[in-house]
């Protein structure tokens, strides 16, 4: 996805948000630089994510290491909490694995500093079963299901902390058809994105055949960073599951196909980019 216009407030805002985790005092500085960034960076032909990911590095860099740490472990512990009743949900639906595509789309508010997203952890405990009884917006699932024939090679992209709880959730259902499961996360701290640690606590190896990460400091995925091993793997999926708003910018800008879209459309230029409406639930294939 190119940037637009509508992406510099946002991306300046949340690089405001960084610094107020971490120190109120450099909110100014941290603007000053996003800003003098942007004035240099911006252009209609750069994709959202890699810009995003140059002005976040240099903020990083400034304030000093993950400015989300403790934000990641209140996601966690919230969507822990959660499980028995996206568990209960599941199981008791006819259709399993639409329920755990359901649960881990509704996981998705999981993003702090943009429109669209939740306010603080605690808020996906509040809404859970509002935004769950939405269902999904745009229902791809049966198309999906096709590429989930056994011994399929499933490449599944998380996203944030919290998210990725479900996201657990979805692979079991996943892996109940028989698939290869290749789940992968990001190689360093980025935003409030779920990391190898995160895939450890969680114990991602119950429900993955193979956990790789992106090997960057990336929003999204950068892909003249990634290893050649996970390169041959998305080349090679049967399908591709990309989660949230920053995947979809990175693989948009790419042929890889199928590849099915889970995620809330919690910003305008990513709805726009997929023809749809704001706040929606989506499982979207592209094939």
């Amino acid at each position: 996805m190119k940037i637009v216009a509508e992406c510099v407030p946002c991306l300046i805002k949340r690089c405001s948000y960084e610094a107020g985790l971490v120190n109120p005092d450099k909110i100014e500085e941290v603007v000053k630089l996003a800003t003098e960034m942007l004035e240099d960076l911006y252009s209609p032909e750069e994709c959202s994510a890699s810009v995003a990911t140059e002005v976040h590095h240099a903020v990083y860099t400034l304030l000093g290491g993950d400015p989300y740490a403790d934000i990641k472990k209140s996601c966690n512990q919230v969507a822990m909490s959660l499980v028995p009743r996206a568990e209960k949900l599941i199981s008791s639906d006819p259709d399993p694995l639409k329920a755990a595509i359901t649960c881990a789309i509704v996981g998705n508010i999981f993003d702090f500093g943009i429109a669209g997203s939740a306010q603080d952890p605690e808020e996906l405990g509040r809404t859970f079963d509002e935004l769950y009884s939405e269902g999904i917006h745009i229902d791809d699932t049966e198309k999906i299901k096709k590429y989930l024939m056994e011994g399929a090679k499933v490449l599944f992209f998380t996203d944030n902390c919290g998210e990725v709880v479900f996201d657990k959730l979805l692979c079991s259902e996943l892996k109940k058809s028989g698939v290869h499961l290749t789940v992968v996360v990001k190689g360093e701290p980025i935003l409030t994105d779920a990391t190898r640690t995160d895939a450890e606590d969680l114990v991602f190896s119950e429900v993955a055949d193979e956990i790789m990460d992106t090997n960057a400091f990336a929003v999204g995925l950068d892909f003249d960073k990634i290893t050649p091993e996970l390169l041959e793997k998305i080349e090679t999926a049967d399908i591709i599951i990309s989660k949230g708003m920053a995947n979809f910018e990175s693989f948009s800008e790419r042929n890889y196909k199928p590849i099915a879209y889970l995620m809330r459309t919690k910003c305008r230029p990513v709805a726009d980019a997929l023809g749809l409406g704001t706040e929606l639930n989506i499982a979207k294939l592209i094939e």
